[in-house]
């Protein structure tokens, strides 16, 4: 017994190498490439990241602004989550065509949805700026001084990479102002809704199941990528063709085991992974309780009257979900801060790299006053963390009223001005209608009336009385701390609150009618104040920025042997690992999969988060799973310790060949602090297996149209096919004595 728990540990260590990193794909070759063939990779670097010739990083896009999605056939359709494509399925619902309750599949091409300002960004490649703008900085200069410079030549450096091209590009900071890459981009602005499963398929779990394992979620959708009769990216038109991308994936139905290979590309939004003891700390005290706080009031309000009417639960789903999301997440990120110790975790680096310093004058010259600064500068913007995160979400994502008045304050400038251009008016006119016609498309007055009054209470009884605006104070108190009557009465007298109104006042608009609007007037001293606080910070962020970038800088000199990887910003980054089970807590096992049968296990017709469809249950019942069962069983998720975070929702998971076996959506819950602190013997990536995928998009959608576009993976033989075979062989040859 005591050998085979050897055995055991044994085998679970060479499995549980941290895979910890989101690589440039660019510099795989120099980094990563021998580890990654190790572990299982086999394609060449040319073959992942190529300029001159296609590669997977040609099938990968930045779906819309926030998610991933990747090519999965010649005739540019594209695979994401269900929640990236949530936004767009439920803009087309209606109590008639319920798309969020009842999915949707466009059996023929003409049959797909347009997206007004939906795109897909295409990586052309990229290039290391670095010295271009290093070269022109020095030590003298100050911060802010440093910052211009540096977007003086980025744009510079941006203006030349597309000219005459079409293209877009960017010029991204790395380790903290330390490095820089330029990144140049091809943008299709056509992007038609194709097919996805119903919410109770792919937002199966709902809010209990998000960040959680064991997952039983189908989170998909599938949209397709339209261009110009010339190839290139155009306005949507009846007449565009669908794009013949330059590499799409293959998809594998050949599965997975314990401990093979996954790689995973996409366009993580966001991380803080060199984030020092200071920022963990404002973390955990203030900024984390106080999002948990607002976003928790906010959605107890949307829930309520959601579950009141189909018809305001279909126009608030997307608003709902996007809020709840972050919310669960920083409730989790603070408990994962705590239970791992990351706070002393982070200052026993920071002792050790005082002792690195102050162990050579050059470097103390250097670096010496770097985590004093850092320090020093939170010590300022602690005093205003509350008043930050109140001013975002309880005043411009809190009452949609005022968000949507802020919205003119560019109107109002022009408008204001000593010479009003007219042409310009116009354009900010025509933007404003869109704008105000999305904004009541999904809108209930009741609910943000509900949203408004409590959005100002919180805000008035929580940031520092100093850091208010005075008119604010001052309507509170004429009101007698009413927050009802006063939201009441900002609708009651404002043009926002009626789309026929703001839409007459965009037909002949007038500064005077527009400063006198009451919810105009009160969003626009809640900015005021919301600048004269920040400015009271720009010492302190400054400050902040020089110690973070001399810290990054330092701590890379002072641990040679270690590669370093950039933190996240919303660039394409690759990240590998294994397919991996993992243990939570003491006594407590996950496997590496889940399967069809969890979902039914989930079941609970009273709860909507876990309701069932007929045709799936059936399905199950009958075992009728086609080529997407392995063992009489129906793979539904699977974990991996790769590397990601919000951005990378839609990416593809991909074997050592390059082929889809899955795609990402979801972290774990045990490590919601790993944006900040990587935790290898916990943290997992949540992905739906593509076989699920297919399996819903065939036997459950019967969308064989989408399924005959595809590329398949030659399936593997198994073992016990192979015996059967044989014994078929054997069974039809003479036997000779």
């Amino acid at each position: 017994m005591k050998k085979l728990l050897i055995l055991f540990f044994v085998l679970s260590a060479a499995f549980a190498r941290a895979d910890e990193g989101m690589w440039l794909p660019m510099l795989i070759e120099r980094l990563n490439y021998v580890d990654m063939q190790k572990e299982g990779l086999k394609l060449t670097p040319e073959e992942i990241y190529s300029v001159n010739h296609s590669s997977l990083k040609d099938a990968i896009i930045q779906f819309g602004n926030g998610c991933t999605g990747e090519m999965i056939s010649s005739q540019g359709l594209v695979l994401t989550n269900h929640h990236c494509g949530y936004g767009n399925i439920q803009s087309h619902s209606t109590i008639e065509h319920d798309y969020l309750a009842d999915g949707f599949w466009a059996m023929r091409m003409e049959e797909e949805l347009p997206n007004e300002g939906l795109t897909a960004r295409f990586l052309v490649r990229i290039e290391d700026v670095t010295q271009q703008i290093v070269s022109q900085l020095n030590d003298g200069m100050t911060e802010g001084d440093r910052n211009t410079k540096i977007n003086e030549l980025a744009n510079a450096i941006e203006k030349k990479a597309v000219e005459g091209t079409g293209y877009d590009a960017r010029v991204a900071s790395f380790f903290s102002g330390n490095e820089f890459y330029l990144f140049v981009y091809e943008v299709f602005r056509d992007v038609r809704l194709v097919g996805a499963p119903p919410s109770s398929i792919g937002k199966f779990g709902a809010d209990t199941d998000n960040w959680m394992w064991p997952r039983h979620t189908g989170d998909f959708s599938m949209f397709r990528v339209y261009a110009g009769a010339d190839g290139k990216p155009a306005d949507y038109s009846k007449d565009n063709v669908p794009l013949k991308p330059k590499y799409h994936l293959t998809v594998s139905l050949n599965g997975y085991e314990r401990g093979d290979f996954a790689m995973i590309m996409g366009y993580p939004g966001s991380t803080d992974r060199y984030l020092t003891s200071w920022g963990v700390r404002l973390a955990i005290e203030t900024s984390n309780p106080t999002i948990v706080d607002i976003r928790a009031k906010k959605l107890a309000i949307m829930r309520k009257d959601m579950d009141a009417s189909r018809e305001i639960n279909i126009k608030y789903a997307s608003k709902y979900a996007g809020t709840s999301n972050y919310w669960k997440y920083f409730i989790g990120q603070t408990r994962g801060l705590k239970r791992l110790k990351v706070l002393e975790k982070k200052q026993k680096t920071e002792a050790e790299f005082r002792d690195w310093v102050n162990a050579d004058p050059a470097r103390k010259a250097r670096y010496g006053s770097a985590l004093s600064d850092i320090q020093t500068a939170y010590e300022t913007i602690s005093d205003y963390a509350l008043q930050r995160w109140y001013f975002i979400e309880a005043v411009i994502r809190g009452g949609e009223i005022m968000g949507l008045a802020n919205s003119f304050t560019g109107l109002d400038r022009e408008l204001s001005a000593e010479n009003p251009s007219p042409e310009k008016i116009n354009r900010i006119k025509e933007m404003l209608k869109k704008s105000v016609e999305k904004h009541f498309k999904n809108y209930n007055q009741p609910t943000d009336i509900k949203l408004l009054e409590a959005m100002l209470q919180m805000y008035y009884e929580n940031v520092p009385i100093a850091q208010q605006p005075a008119d604010f104070r001052t309507l509170v108190d004429k009101n007698n701390e009413d927050f009802k009557k006063i939201a009441q009465k900002i609708f009651d007298k404002s043009m926002f609150a009626d789309q026929t109104s703001v839409m007459a006042f965009l037909d002949n608009p007038s500064a005077k009618k527009l400063e006198k609007d009451p919810a105009f007037t009160l969003v626009k001293s809640f900015m005021e104040q919301y600048r004269t606080n920040m400015k009271n910070m720009e010492a302190a962020n400054e400050q902040l920025a020089r110690g973070n970038r001399l810290f990054v800088a330092g701590l890379r000199e002072m641990q040679p042997n270690r590669t370093f990887y950039p933190d996240a910003n919303s660039t394409m980054r690759l990240t590998y690992g294994q397919i991996l089970d993992y243990y939570p807590a003491d006594a407590v096992h996950y496997n590496h999969y889940t399967t069809l049968a969890g979902v039914m296990e989930k079941e609970d017709p009273s709860n909507w988060e876990f309701v069932v469809p007929e045709k799936l249950k059936q399905l199950f019942k009958d075992k009728d799973y086609g080529p997407y069962g392995e063992n009489g069983e129906l793979m539904v998720g699977f974990l991996s310790n790769t590397d990601i975070t919000g951005g990378n929702s839609g990416s593809p998971v991909m074997n050592g060949k390059g082929e889809l076996i899955g795609i990402a959506f979801d972290g774990n819950w045990e490590a919601m602090s790993g944006d900040i602190a990587f935790e290898p013997e916990l943290q997992r990536t949540i992905s739906v297996d593509i076989r699920y995928v297919m399996f819903i998009v065939d036997k459950y959608a019967g969308a064989q149209n989408i399924i005959d576009e595809l590329t398949f993976a030659p399936v593997k033989v198994t073992r016990s096919e192979a015996d059967v075979k044989s014994e078929k062989m054997l069974q039809n040859t003479d036997v000779i004595d």
